[in-house]
């Protein structure tokens, strides 16, 4: 029988993440004087110990022995190949997933949920803030705080609140609670209200809110935690795709592509950053970061210096933006929804080291239902979105009659987000592509801001 699922044991699960600012030159974020931030500037905002890591240069960061712990519930996670979607595809390339929706919550995002819950404790905080756009960050990051005994407010942009009750339930069943943002609780929501009061949201509004709720608590026991976008965020998901190495060596396979979505960039980040790691070093690798067209961050928006939420309560972030007051079309890729992309992403863009590639909804959604219906399992909507990029990939290799190996990032089921399924299935979703003239609208909030250097690191 030929191998189907390749497994690591625990003893062989990665001790220590991969720091991709060991082997890249950034822009750093700027304060409200234009000036760096000091991590001093960050305390009201995260705990010390995780600044240290968003700021920190070590290639190589330990896994503390009480996140391993909790990680090893569900890792390491298994590796597939897609066998009946290649004989589907008749295409002569090798096709592997990590399948990262065996944990609790369903997805990637505990990855990184975990070690900031546990830091967030060992350094005394009693409550956590954050947002969620599809709710799987929500999700995970109210299972995280479940383990180690630490109150989790959640805001979740409204569209999506609505679209996934249940994945309000299931924060509720973790201890979370969940409020639809924008909201009435906080001076960012009643703002957005009162601009829009049919607004659907955004990642951006949310932010501004779960931000506002922590800096505001008296007690200084609050922390807000995000769930992608920053590098301490990045550098937890590595595990993702150290994991995937050590499985691959197992087989003597090494990926000719590596795909995963990108909406904030950290389950693209968890899979591909080891690999950049090689490319960067001399491997000759395609990588790709799949975003939604309705959202086409790294396609379309420009380098620049923005804030990472809509009040613009973060420093400015070097990174592509559409634009802080974005509010994307309501596709149901929710965790997609976001207005700028990681800085660390954005860069390895600048630098040719990755390829941003889009796909439409309605694209997604059949590639999702072609998995389905070939691997048995129903990815999440935004999974879809490099499972558009694995077909064309796939189709590549039989027009090139190549036995490519490829990689990609399976960040999460779908078995919350069955009513967008019957919404494709009844012919209800659309394709939204953002116009030249929306764009130009979105992004004149930016244009006082300073530039950005275009560094290039090789």
């Amino acid at each position: 029988m030929e191998v189907k699922k390749v497994l690591l044991t625990e003893d062989e699960m990665p001790r220590q993440w991969y720091n991709i600012l060991a082997d890249i030159k950034m822009n750093p974020p700027l304060g409200p004087d234009g000036q760096p931030v000091t991590p001093e500037a960050l305390a009201p905002v995260f705990p010390m110990n995780l600044i240290e890591q968003e700021v920190s240069s070590d290639r190589w960061i330990d896994i503390p022995e009480k996140v391993l712990e909790v990680l090893s519930i569900w890792r390491p996670s298994p590796l597939v190949r897609a066998r009946a979607l290649e004989k589907y595809l008749d295409t002569p390339a090798r096709i592997y997933f990590k399948n990262e929706g065996v944990s609790p919550p369903g997805s990637h995002k505990p990855n990184t949920a975990v070690p900031q819950a546990y830091y967030n404790k060992v350094f005394g905080i009693e409550k956590m803030t954050t947002e969620t756009g599809a709710g799987q960050w929500g999700s995970a990051l109210s299972f995280a705080c479940s383990q180690f005994g630490i109150e989790c407010k959640v805001f979740m942009v409204r569209v999506s609140f609505d679209q996934k009750p249940y994945r309000k339930s299931m924060m509720e069943a973790w201890g979370g609670k969940c409020v639809a943002s924008p909201s009435t609780e906080t001076n960012a929501g009643r703002n957005a209200l009162e601009n829009d009061p049919d607004t659907p949201g955004s990642l951006g509004i949310a932010i501004s809110e779960a931000i506002e709720a922590a800096v505001s608590d008296e007690s200084g026991k609050t922390r807000y935690s995000l769930g992608s976008v920053l590098n301490h965020v990045m550098l937890h998901q590595t595990i993702i795709g150290l994991e995937a190495k050590k499985q691959l060596e197992k087989i003597g396979e090494y990926p000719d592509v590596v795909i995963a979505c990108a909406g904030g960039g950290s389950n693209f980040a968890g899979l591909a950053f080891p690999f950049v790691y090689d490319k960067i070093h001399g491997k000759n690798i395609d990588i790709y970061p799949y975003e939604p067209t309705a959202c086409p961050t790294l396609t379309k928006a420009p380098f620049v210096y923005d804030h990472g939420d809509t009040a613009r309560y973060t420093p400015l972030l070097p990174m592509h933006s559409l634009g802080h007051a974005f509010v994307p079309p309501p596709i149901h890729a929710g965790g997609l929804r976001y207005h700028g992309m990681s800085p660390t992403v954005s860069q390895l863009v600048n630098e040719g080291i990755i390829e941003a590639k889009s796909a439409t909804q309605l694209d997604a959604y059949k590639a999702g239902v072609i998995f389905a219906r070939t691997e048995g399992f129903i990815p999440a909507p935004e999974t879809n979105h490099a499972l558009a990029g694995v077909i064309d990939a796939a189709k590549k290799a039989k027009e090139e009659g190549k036995e490519k190996v490829i990689l990609f990032n399976w960040s999460g089921h779908g078995l919350i987000d069955l009513s967008a399924y019957d919404k494709y299935f009844a012919g209800e979703l659309y394709n939204f592509v953002l116009t030249d003239e929306e764009m130009s609208a979105s992004e004149k909030v930016f244009e006082k801001f300073p530039k950005p250097q275009i560094i290039k690191n090789r």
